[in-house]
């Protein structure tokens, strides 16, 4: 592979991943790279820039490096050409929807490392460059490359990571060139990776504020069926990643969360199930991802099914907190209500191998094998949430009194 006298034009993505792909260039080719950070909509108009740059001035030593991002068609083939005619390219990515970039002898699209690891850009771009002999791994660029890994494939949470998670808080909260400066400068020294100070106590204070933002956004997520699928939609503008967690897991009946950003006209699209796809359902809509993180631009369409569509609609309600009597799975009952005043009394049933439900006083034909299950049906179905107790007790309170009048049993006081 030719270096020596290269110069590298480097399209990444702007976000962490992405801008970890630069911080990493920038460590390798110092002044030898020239760092361009896009949207996934404008790499396709950068790329052709780039080839009609080359081709008028004949800049014949450009190696041209794709990170985080993936080109049309019409570009694939452009590139392929570029190619043909001595052309060095080379793109590097780790979402799903880029897999069939293989084919082409510049692309190199991989989802998990070979040891079962997931893969990020910046993870994949740094394995590219030692492998190529064009870095010195170090200790501290190991470390950052692992934790922008583990954030961008979300593996931080269960590894309990929060050093990942503050990194892209601190990369939202500075200037991309800021945030770039301030990294390449840290990891050429060489120390171990950590934040300074002054670093600590604001982000300290932004995951306050990310918390007070996630407490207003439960509120005001509405639910709805798209097709096949049960989503959450919410307008938010910020911590996605963050906001779409905590509300997956509030909201496992919920088979993905739609998060909208009216400004930026973008579409973001989560899920925690295994079982859901969303880089398949933002690729109905022209854009991609990866299977639980996905996104796509905020066209008519999108606009019509999820913004119109679930405009009328009321946010759905969390489920009662600190409860004492009115409980999850109890073998007595839970009570359940909706915004249409309906009710529901899940229960086991005598023999307790199925859980039944009762919906206002009406025993409804199906039979779930759980409880989870029962629950997850009456919520997707009829927007239900765990009531409180008060409501509980006015409803069992009822029922007596119903019982009694049926049975003509007088009251004694």
């Amino acid at each position: 592979m030719k270096v020596a006298g290269t110069k590298f034009y480097l399209f990444s993505h702007n976000d962490l991943d992405g801008v970890g792909c630069g911080i990493v260039a920038k460590c390798a080719f110092g002044d030898l790279v020239e760092i361009r950070y896009h949207s996934v909509d404008a790499l396709n108009v950068q790329v052709e820039r780039f080839l009609n740059r080359v081709k008028e001035k004949g800049l014949k030593d450009a190696f041209l490096l794709i990170t985080d991002l993936s080109v049309n068609p019409e570009m694939e083939q452009a590139l392929n050409r570029y190619v043909e005619t001595g052309g060095q390219v080379k793109l590097i990515d780790h979402h799903k929807t880029a897999v069939h970039l293989n084919a082409c002898p510049w692309g190199w699209v991989q989802i998990s490392h070979e040891n079962g690891k997931l893969a990020s850009a910046t993870s994949l771009f740094y394995e590219y460059l030692i492998q190529n002999r064009m870095m010195t791994p170090t200790r501290t660029i190991d470390e950052f490359v692992e934790l922008v890994r583990e954030w961008d494939t979300w593996e931080w949470e269960p590894n309990e990571n929060i050093r990942a998670k503050r990194l892209n808080d601190l990369f939202f909260m500075v200037s991309i060139d800021e945030f770039e400066t301030k990294m390449v400068d840290r990891l050429q020294k060489n120390e171990p990776f950590a934040f300074d100070e002054f670093e600590e106590k604001i982000l300290d204070m932004e995951e306050e504020k990310i918390e007070r933002y996630i407490r207003r956004k439960k509120r005001e997520m509405v639910q709805t069926f798209i097709g096949e699928h049960c989503a959450g939609i919410v307008h938010a503008e910020s911590y996605h990643s963050e906001l779409a967690s905590e509300l997956g897991k509030e909201n496992p009946h919920l088979d993905y969360i739609v998060m909208l950003n009216m400004g930026g006209k973008k579409t973001s699209f989560r899920t925690i199930h295994d079982n859901v796809d969303v880089s398949e359902i933002a690729g109905r809509y022209g854009g991609g991802g990866h299977a639980k993180a996905a996104g796509c631009t905020l066209t008519d369409e999108v606009y019509s099914l999820f913004v119109a569509g679930a405009f009328s609609l009321e946010p759905i309600k969390p489920d009662a907190m600190r409860n004492r009597y009115n409980l999850k799975e109890s073998r007595s009952g839970t009570y359940y209500e909706n915004r249409k005043d309906d009710t529901f009394l899940l229960f086991p049933s005598p023999s307790g191998d199925e859980w039944r439900i009762e919906r206002n006083g009406t025993l409804l034909e199906q039979s779930f094998r759980s409880f989870a299950q029962a629950e997850r049906f009456i919520k997707r179905q009829y927007g239900a949430w765990l009531a409180k107790d008060e409501n509980f007790v006015q409803f069992l309170m009822e029922q007596m009194m119903r019982s009694r009048q049926e049975n003509q049993v007088p009251l004694e006081w």
